[in-house]
């Protein structure tokens, strides 16, 4: 499908779940590039309110300090998938957002109950004012922030391909390090108490282990296109019940 003639196609909201490692960012800008759709990273939204708490002295092992701290930033996100953005305060932080140092304080900031709550609700007003519809992608879419969404897809992959890839990523990573901090964050996320990461029981399970990333994407856009189409044929077939 031509990206001009994905604008006139009915609007979708597509939600993205899964760990770590299992393609869902690549997957994800590139599907909506293609749809022609917004594009959101829920992940860097939290690494943002992470960075912030550091850079700002926050005691991350204090839910209470977080908690008072969450409204405080204020985070934007630019949904095209094509230059997706991020700043905090009007500072660009796509790129201190990736440290180490906010990867490993990132669970237990995103744990907090009123970070989620702050993060989910600038989540749903980008979806929501999604003109032409929009993939969002992250740990608990399909299950909380987006329970309606059209389409609901959970990537999975074994441990062993997640921490290759991430490992490629990162470049000269230790894959068995990487490997063994992949499953401790899947701990944490899968064990919170707020929003866990799971998979919502109506999503379309991809297991991405012995798939190229090209195989993973033609999969979510044949996913996307045919639950577009069958919204534009009940949508026409409502229209005509009503004359």
């Amino acid at each position: 499908m031509e990206h001009g003639a994905a604008r006139t196609a009915q609007p979708v909201i597509v939600a993205i779940d899964g760990p770590s490692g299992t393609g869902k960012s690549s997957t994800s800008k590139a599907v909506a590039a293609q749809l022609g759709l917004s594009y959101l990273d829920t992940g860097a939204q939290y690494r943002a309110i992470t960075w912030w708490m550091v850079t700002n002295g926050i005691d991350i092992e204090d839910p209470t300090a977080v908690a008072a701290m969450a409204g405080k930033p204020v985070i934007v996100s630019g949904t095209d998938p094509a230059h997706p953005t991020i700043t905090v305060d009007g500072v660009d932080v796509a790129g201190p957002i990736r440290t180490q140092e906010v990867t490993s304080k990132v669970s237990a900031v995103s744990a907090v109950p009123e970070v989620r709550t702050v993060i989910t609700e600038l989540q749903r007003s980008l979806a929501g004012g999604a003109e032409h519809g929009i993939v969002v992608e992250g740990r608990d879419i399909g299950t909380t922030v987006l329970p309606d969404a059209d389409l609901k897809i959970f990537l999975t992959a074994s441990p062993e391909a997640r921490a290759a890839r991430r490992s490629g990523e990162l470049k000269n990573t230790d894959v068995h390090a990487t490997r063994e901090a992949l499953i401790k964050r899947d701990a944490a996320d899968s064990s919170r108490s707020t929003s866990p990461l799971a998979k919502a029981d109506d999503a379309v399970e991809v297991d991405t282990t012995d798939l190229t990333l090209a195989q993973v994407i033609e999969c979510v856009v044949t996913l996307v296109e045919e639950k577009r189409g069958a919204g534009q044929a009940r949508a026409a077939e409502e229209k005509r019940a009503a004359l």
